[in-house]
């Protein structure tokens, strides 16, 4: 049984942009920050970056991170570190820019830990119980960065749908801490992963924390290609699966129908079940339904073919061998090529006319980086479509000289 001070506990407030930053601090007070948390060891913030373009309720705001910073700092936690790793579709190092991260971290005197840089240990994790999944998903051994034991961890969630698990919050965002490039090899059992990750966090870390940002929350084919909705809204827990199941309800999604949410509770790592979580702050009974759905993306869907569908065989060729590129390809020619230059960047420019949208242009130089077609990703497609097309050709001729003779 896991026991932790704050189990079953989510404070809630409703916030505005003048107000924000005063809220946050009221919030985490609430969630009993100092119970949860050691003064005596470093905390670390893991900071969320699901995409190097900032789009509205996608990635950690620059005032949920100031806020988490202005508290901790109030309250004697002289020893933070921002952490942040990186994805094979995300370059963290242009995300913390854009999304205006580095300017409050900076602006703070935070340093920031980036575990994808080679000086960075991974150490084999051995777990006190068995694993669900992650031992069979890496076989030779599941590894963990070794900077991270022994330190406290506030996670800092945006509210938001996702693809593969309907929703995403703080137990997903130990996933882009945890584990490293290869993480993407347990989107097949996804759920347990999460679960699994908790677990070692329970193990690894003094104290665990969440601070999650609803000020732009996002429904449809999240982490990214969502439609955002102002929701001024959140929300603080040491309870990952309390903080997530609360999250969920608010969407409109049954906690408890949420695989990786109904495991956590039942596995005792935390409550998930609504009826037995005390909501302090804002009742959210209060709100009117917010409706939100969990969509695909044209790339999901294909993923999800690969993982749970008729090309489950190919699983490990396509997606576990040198030919992999070709996904990460897929998903950047989707959202950077396509999506966001003909559909995201007109929503953020109308988010950007919102008090939330003004409040974000504020931050760093007042700019907002709204990216035109990726040309990386351009080059390597016409690269792609070119060879593609020369083969083709080849063929052809070879085809016609044979039928010739």
């Amino acid at each position: 049984m896991s026991i932790y001070p704050g189990k079953g506990k989510v404070a809630v407030v409703k916030t505005s942009p003048e107000t924000v930053l005063e809220d946050i601090d009221r919030l985490m007070k609430m969630a009993e920050v100092e119970k949860a948390l050691s003064k005596d060891v470093t905390t670390g913030l893991k900071i969320n970056i699901s995409w190097q373009t900032w789009y509205p309720a996608c990635s950690s705001t620059p005032w949920q991170i100031e806020g988490v910073i202005k508290t901790l700092q109030s309250l004697g936690y002289n020893d933070l570190l921002g952490i942040h790793n990186d994805t094979v579709v995300v370059d963290t190092s242009v995300g913390e820019a854009n999304n205006k991260h580095k300017f409050v971290t900076n602006k703070y005197g935070i340093p920031c830990t980036y575990l994808y840089q080679q000086q960075f240990e991974w150490i084999e994790y051995k777990p006190k119980k068995p694993f669900l999944v992650l031992d069979k998903v890496y076989p030779d051994g599941v590894f963990i960065p070794k900077t991270l034991v022994g330190k406290n961890i506030v996670h800092l969630p945006t509210v938001k749908t996702h693809v593969f698990t309907t929703i995403t919050g703080a137990m997903k965002n130990a996933f882009g801490g945890l584990l490293h490039r290869n993480r993407h090899w347990t989107h097949s059992v996804i759920h347990e992963t999460l679960v699994d990750l908790l677990s070692i966090q329970q193990e690894i870390h003094p104290g665990i924390f969440a601070v999650m940002d609803g000020t732009f929350a996002g429904d449809g084919p999240g982490p990214r290609a969502m439609r955002w909705h102002e929701k001024n809204i959140l929300l603080a827990s040491a309870d990952q699966v309390a903080i997530d199941a609360v999250s969920a309800k608010l969407q409109g999604f049954d906690p408890m129908s949420i695989q990786f949410i109904s495991q956590a509770h039942e596995h005792d790592l935390g409550v998930g079940d609504p009826n037995q979580i005390e909501i302090v702050g804002y009742d959210i009974e209060q709100e009117q339904p917010w409706k939100f759905v969990q969509e695909d993306t044209f790339a999901s869907r294909g993923q999800k073919m690969i993982y749970h569908g008729w090309l489950k065989p190919l699983e490990k060729p396509l997606l576990q061998t040198p030919i992999v590129g070709w996904s990460y390809f897929a998903s950047n020619f989707y959202h950077n090529v396509y999506w966001y230059p003909f559909v995201g960047r007109q929503r953020v420019r109308e988010a950007l006319k919102t008090p939330w949208g003004q409040l974000f242009e504020k931050y760093g130089d007042g700019q907002v980086v709204m990216p035109g077609m990726e040309p990386k990703t351009v080059i390597q497609a016409g690269i792609a479509i070119g060879a593609v097309t020369a083969l083709l050709v080849t063929a052809a001729v070879l085809l016609s000289k044979k039928n010739g003779s």
